[in-house]
């Protein structure tokens, strides 16, 4: 009985350190909501990230004009977020895929028409996608996609996903990315979701306890991930990101801890062939507690 149970604990051993070797996903990171985080340049040559969602535009559609607000960074209404133009370029430049993030918890968004989609798909390529303005309020910069960050209203997103996608040229492919709530079908982006458009999906796990790691238990969360991962398709083939506050302070629920992430919930998800790593909320908590630093060798 006990040789069988040494022999027991080396194969889970093995199994982990091969769980914990599989580099097959990366880590995505919300950036602009804390003046207190590290600088965007500095987030992107850490090593430890593939996407940097910059959030958020806070007001558009219906007629608004279009406000950015990236907390105590810069204000773009002086032209002071065109200083992030240098800090984009350099993630580009180390790999790191750069996204306007859409939305938020909080702000004045909705789209009222397919007319407006495409008013604000038009305002998102001359600001920030390399169109014909060349007045963004990130200077020359082109980002890399638009995030759909969608906390409010339910109307008209999918045609506003088409917009956006139909943005993308042969020289220039706008990358699109949702983060919707885990409870299937997310009530606001769930029409979006379905027209098969976004290349990411960072499914968000937390303050929302039907579906989250809760006492040990990962049924509900994994249960959960396997619903979307089967039943919305997604352009990347790796397409679907675990969404996690990177603090027990980043969120009202659903922390996990970093070495119960590494030994309970990434062997089960990643058996999937549409994984694509772990989202984090946010940068800011992130350097609290290290916690991309943690998981990076397992994701």
């Amino acid at each position: 009985m006990e040789r069988s149970g040494i022999r027991t604990a080396s194969i889970a051993f093995i199994l982990a350190l091969l769980w914990s070797g599989a580099s097959a996903g990366s880590i995505s990171v919300y950036w602009g909501q804390n003046g207190n985080e590290d600088t965007l340049a500095n987030t992107c040559s850490s090593g430890n990230f593939g996407f940097v969602m910059l959030s958020f535009l806070t007001t558009f559609g219906n007629g608004q004009t279009p406000v950015l607000n990236l907390a105590g960074h810069c204000d773009p209404s002086s032209g002071g977020c065109q200083s992030l133009s240098a800090d984009i370029t350099s993630c580009q430049s180390s790999g790191v895929k750069v996204f306007l993030s859409l939305g938020g918890a909080t702000g004045s968004y909705s789209i009222v028409s397919e007319d407006d989609a495409q008013n604000v798909a038009t305002y998102l390529w001359n600001n920030y996608l390399g169109g014909n303005s060349g007045s963004g309020p990130f200077g020359a910069a082109v980002l890399d996609g638009i995030d759909f960050d969608i906390e409010a209203t339910t109307d008209h997103w999918d045609d506003l996903a088409k917009a956006v996608s139909a943005l993308s040229t042969s020289s220039k492919k706008v990358y699109l990315s949702a983060a919707p709530q885990c409870p299937y079908l997310d009530t606001h982006l769930g029409t979006a979701l379905q027209t098969g458009l976004f290349d990411y999906v960072w499914i968000q796990f937390y303050n929302n306890g039907q579906c989250e790691y809760a006492s040990g238990d990962a049924t509900n969360l994994v249960n959960t991930w396997n619903q979307w991962t089967t039943s919305i398709t997604t352009v990347q083939t790796e397409g679907f990101f675990l969404g996690l506050p990177a603090s027990s302070a980043a969120a009202g629920s659903g922390f996990i801890a970093p070495a119960t992430l590494i030994s309970d919930v990434l062997p089960q998800i990643k058996t999937s062939s549409k994984y694509g790593g772990v989202m984090l909320w946010s940068k800011y908590y992130d350097e609290q507690t290290g916690y991309s630093s943690a998981i990076k060798a397992s994701v």
